[in-house]
């Protein structure tokens, strides 16, 4: 989990310790994907198994090329926590009863 993923270097050396240390899976987090220079096919050909961002950043060409690569949509969760702080609601609110899946 992280902020940012640009270059995936350190991330990949990382998954591969996990992974040789007996990890099944492997699994990314981070809420912006930059993804610079080879990062995509780099990630496509790594023990990774899954990386999650949201759409903070518009996808391109080549994130559209990696699978490994999954996108979530925020923009409700930023628009209806933008509605709140205008009307003076609570944003606790926001974050009670998250559903888990999909």
């Amino acid at each position: 989990m992280d902020d940012t993923i640009d270059e995936v270097d350190s991330l990949i050396r990382l998954a591969n310790v996990l992974h040789h240390r007996g990890a099944y899976r492997i699994y990314v987090m981070a809420t912006h994907g930059i993804f610079s220079g080879q990062a995509c096919e780099l990630l496509q050909k790594s023990v990774i198994d899954e990386v999650v961002v949201t759409n903070t950043i518009p996808r391109d060409e080549k994130m559209d090329s990696c699978s490994k690569i999954k996108t979530i949509d925020i923009s409700p969760l930023l628009s209806e926590a933008i509605r709140r702080i205008h009307n003076g609601e609570s944003m606790s609110y926001l974050f009670r009863d998250i559903p888990v899946g999909d």
